[in-house]
């Protein structure tokens, strides 16, 4: 794979427990491992929970990075979570993952800014787009990345029709960093990146293998 791959891992603690203080403990030990394997990004992304619970669990993962950060300085792993500007904001995190509807990245610059000033410096904004229309808007609103899906058909929703690799390609002629989502594994991963995609996002291929393997196996990475 190609030096500099992008890796964006996207959690679901509801994959790994039926119980919930178990999901949690095993959601920050997924985290700690992605950050040590050199994972650029994670999006936090349980969207079954409540306010509370989810900047409890944002507090929480912000709190494993930081501790990595202080034993390992150079650890680059940053977290977003997924369409509460509020909440990262309030927790410290590093940005946050838009949906394809919600508001522009302009807008989440402006209330960055006008919330925590030169405290968290700028955010990172990743964006789900589904159609180069949508990419092009991504990159036009200001957002750091895109991620682009699905690319291939998802085995959990089988009905899901995927926009596939010709459109991936035209969508990563815009001028913004396009990650490839859905249903990507090890095997297919080299097609999206020769389609010019800059990097992988995923849940299972991180939740349900050895990270340090998938980082491994997707490039050497600069770490």
């Amino acid at each position: 794979m190609a030096d500099g791959c992008l890796l964006y891992y996207i959690t679901d603690r509801t994959a790994f427990a039926p119980d919930e203080p178990t999901r949690r403990h095993c959601l920050m030990e997924k985290i700690a491992e992605a950050a040590r394997a050199g994972v650029d990004y994670i999006q936090l992304r349980e969207k079954d929970l409540s306010t509370r619970e989810l900047e409890s669990l944002a507090h929480e993962a912000v709190g494993v990075l930081n501790q990595l950060r202080t034993e390992k300085r150079e650890l680059k792993t940053a977290l977003l979570i997924n369409s509460r500007t509020d909440i990262a904001i309030a927790t410290d995190a590093d940005g946050v993952h838009l949906r394809s509807d919600d508001i522009c990245a302009s807008d989440v610059r402006r209330l960055w800014n006008s919330c925590s000033g030169d405290k968290q410096g700028e955010p990172l904004i990743g964006v789900s787009c589904h159609s180069l229309a949508e990419v092009v808007q991504a990159h036009a609103g200001g957002a750091t990345f895109a991620v682009f899906a699905p690319v291939f058909e998802k085995k959990d929703i089988p009905n899901t029709q995927p926009v596939g690799l010709t459109q991936l390609r035209e969508a990563c002629k815009v001028k913004i960093p396009v990650l490839a989502l859905g249903g990507v594994t090890l095997e297919n991963a080299r097609s999206c990146l020769d389609a010019g995609a800059s990097g992988i996002a995923a849940i299972r291929l991180f939740q349900e293998n050895d990270i340090a393997e998938i980082v491994h196996e997707l490039g050497p990475r600069s770490r």
